[in-house]
């Protein structure tokens, strides 16, 4: 063992330019942290900039420079897709070729809907791809009243129930949606997540959602590093929503959160903490906050915080603890609609005592799980081309 722990630390969304595939996926010339800071003249990331992302792509206020004790690049996604399973997935070693199906166009189909109020015992409204804040505006006030469900999705293989906390119930709506996954696992609809989207407020103008979200995702169609790292008595600490997007499968620990700030104050005292293997985290923020709302100044803020806590996680690292950041794809701000963008993810790697460079364009997210794999020596039971022996050379 090289390191004792790993931090992960996923930048959900934060895509670094559209990759060869983007075309096929109308993103050619995306660009998500590239075009937020040239929308806003600049972003100021000292941490990040020091970490060598910089020397990835060219940020307006971000200067190149050569990191003292790192290493940065860029990872290509070898899977089909650009959603949040595939991407994460693809980490732990799992190529998808088979995407999740999406159903953006028409809504889900009749059969689907009327299972759905059949065994639940409510009522839906809605069933068509839209924001989830617009949504709630929309069609808030009558769910309330008439108790019924807000069924909705995305450009994402995604299945999303709204209800009021309190008026239809926190618990019942958990029940619900655990009824949709069930339903939603048959071949004919196969969607990948199935996501709780509880509210609260009492009129369009003061609806939020809460933290209580809960996402219902298939489990990882084949064994992933994480499952070899818990077989091997490692920790594997989930923060955020990693547990719900890898269904528990490899998890020993999971630590849920409100917000990107808590998440980041999650592995500041995981760093006090004595465990031996992987503490793998997702901010989800940037994605759902930000990206898909198309708000570029949030997007821009957001990334300036995590640089602020990301420069008081390092500064707590010990010498036997390895840092790597990147993302699971795009979700360029200033691009057309509100869906993902097919992009490159970043990739800096960190630790007090390592030497520094490039790792280069790597060509799949699973190079990151291979060198966990190997530095604990664990088997990798899928893709990816470790570069640990690059980093500790």
């Amino acid at each position: 063992m090289t390191f004792k722990r790993v931090f992960l630390i996923v930048c959900d969304s934060l895509g670094i330019g559209s990759d060869t595939e983007a075309i096929n996926y109308g993103d050619d010339g995306a660009n998500t942290i590239k075009h937020i800071a040239d929308k806003l003249n600049g972003i100021n990331i000292k941490e990040m900039e020091s970490l060598g992302i910089g020397n990835i792509e060219d940020i307006k206020g971000v200067k190149r420079i050569e990191p003292k004790n790192g290493f940065y690049g860029k990872c290509h996604e070898a899977s089909v897709g650009k959603d949040t399973l595939t991407g994460h997935w693809e980490m732990m070693g799992i190529k998808t070729i088979k995407p999740f199906k999406t159903f953006t166009k028409n809504g889900f189909p009749k059969e689907l809907i009327d299972l759905l109020i059949l065994k639940t015992g409510h009522n839906i409204i809605g069933n068509y791809a839209a924001s989830g804040t617009e949504i709630l505006k929309e069609l808030g006030e009558k769910s309330i009243k008439s108790g019924a469900m807000i069924v909705y999705t995305s450009e994402d293989s995604v299945l999303q129930i709204a209800a009021h906390e309190k008026y239809f119930g926190l618990e019942e709506l958990y029940r619900c949606c655990n009824i949709a996954r069930e339903i939603c696992m048959d071949e004919k609809y196969m969607v990948g997540r199935v996501i709780a989207r509880p509210f609260i407020g009492e009129d369009k103008m003061s609806f939020t959602r809460t933290p209580n979200r809960h996402d219902y995702a298939v489990s990882p169609t084949s064994k992933t590093v994480l499952d070899s790292l818990k077989e091997n008595g490692y920790d594997v600490i989930a923060i955020g929503k990693i547990n719900d997007i890898f269904n528990g499968m490899g998890i020993t620990d999971s630590i849920k959160t409100i917000s990107n700030n808590d998440g980041m104050e999650k592995n500041l005292e995981l760093l006090n903490k004595d465990f031996i293997g992987l503490c793998f985290t997702n901010l989800v923020d940037f994605d759902a906050k930000y990206g898909h709302r198309r708000n570029v100044l949030g997007y821009h803020n957001a990334i300036l915080e995590f640089d602020k806590e990301l420069s008081k996680l390092i500064k707590k690292l010990k010498d036997d603890d390895l840092l790597i950041i990147t993302a699971d794809h795009g979700n360029d701000p200033t691009w057309k609609g509100t869906d993902h963008t097919r992009e490159y993810v970043p990739l800096l790697v960190y630790n007090n005592k390592i030497s520094h460079g490039s790792l280069g364009l790597r060509t799949s997210f699973a190079d990151i799980g291979a060198t966990i794999a190997e530095n604990f020596k664990v088997k990798n039971p899928g893709i990816g081309i470790s570069f640990l022996k690059e980093i500790t050379k």
